[in-house]
């Protein structure tokens, strides 16, 4: 794997001191000078490959917003917003005023295979986190460039960094990372379209499948949610789950924090929450799902 990113560079020879008379021994040393130089293997041809083409214009990456927030709609003590996730499903979502969750915004996540193998894609709250302002390693298409793994990032890897519109959307690899053909196809496959209301949609085609509503790995949901919030504060999570009240797990964003979480089903829509206790209570009982 490293020896598709690495870059030999060959150091020209030092000059040689000669002692004693410059032209006898210049004269000397012609015919042992030819019988080394005979003697150095010729440079190998470059061998063609399937990668993409050199890097032409590596850039920064900005910090952008990379939460979305709607406007919602009164209705009574509650709030009302249109939701849409990663795979085009359109949702209804109504919630007491008081979780402000249009003001918290949302991100999708979507997970994936590529010939088998399993990875996630998730909006990072904070561009900056994975770029530290930085240029990435190498660009894999227009709009698809690869990032250093960050510091105390565990058995994660590099990134890669699709951006779609404005969304800028992070594939963290795991310990034995993907082939540089995978990442390739990879940034071949997968597509991206924002809709009008600003979610983003996602497809692929070839070796990369996207997961399902409902599939896990490992026992962790990797179907398409959206979730609410982050970072250190509150946070709820959308999970479409056919059969939810049957086969619901909580999304490992959620149960892994270490934090109390609270979940509940309304019909094949899970609603996972961290936070306050008021505010997990709030949730669990007054959000409405409604799938169109």
């Amino acid at each position: 794997m490293a020896g598709q990113f690495d870059v030999i560079e060959s150091e020209g020879r030092g000059r040689r001191r000669w002692v004693g008379p410059a032209v006898v021994v210049g004269l000397l040393l012609i015919p042992v000078v030819g019988l080394l130089t005979s003697r150095e293997p010729e440079p190998e041809a470059a061998v063609p490959t399937s990668a993409p083409e050199p890097i032409r214009s590596l850039r920064r990456v900005d910090n952008p917003s990379n939460v979305l927030s709607v406007p919602s709609t009164a209705k009574g003590d509650d709030e009302v917003i249109q939701v849409v996730f990663p795979d085009g499903l359109r949702a209804e979502v109504r919630y007491p005023a008081e979780l402000d969750l249009d003001k918290m915004g949302s991100r999708p996540f979507q997970g994936l295979t590529i010939e088998g193998r399993a990875r996630q894609l998730s909006a990072p709250y904070s561009v900056i986190g994975v770029t530290r302002g930085a240029l990435p390693l190498r660009n894999y298409a227009d709009n698809v460039t690869l990032w250093p793994s960050q510091a105390g990032s565990g058995t994660h890897g590099q990134v890669l960094l699709f951006e779609f519109g404005n969304w800028r959307m992070a594939l963290r690899d795991l310990g034995t990372g993907l082939t540089f053909e995978q990442r390739t196809a990879l940034a071949q496959a997968v597509r991206g379209k924002v809709t009008k209301e600003g979610y983003l949609v996602l497809s692929a085609s070839g070796a990369v499948r996207l997961a399902k509503p409902g599939e896990t790995v490992r026992g962790e949901p990797v179907g398409p949610q959206l979730w609410f919030g982050g970072s250190a504060g509150a946070m709820v999570v959308l999970t479409p789950t056919p059969g939810c009240d049957r086969n619901a797990r909580v999304p490992g964003v959620i149960d892994g924090r270490g934090r109390p979480v609270e979940s509940v089903c309304r019909g094949d829509v899970q609603v996972a929450v961290i936070g306050p206790p008021p505010f997990r209570e709030a949730a669990v009982e007054g959000i409405r799902v409604k799938v169109k």
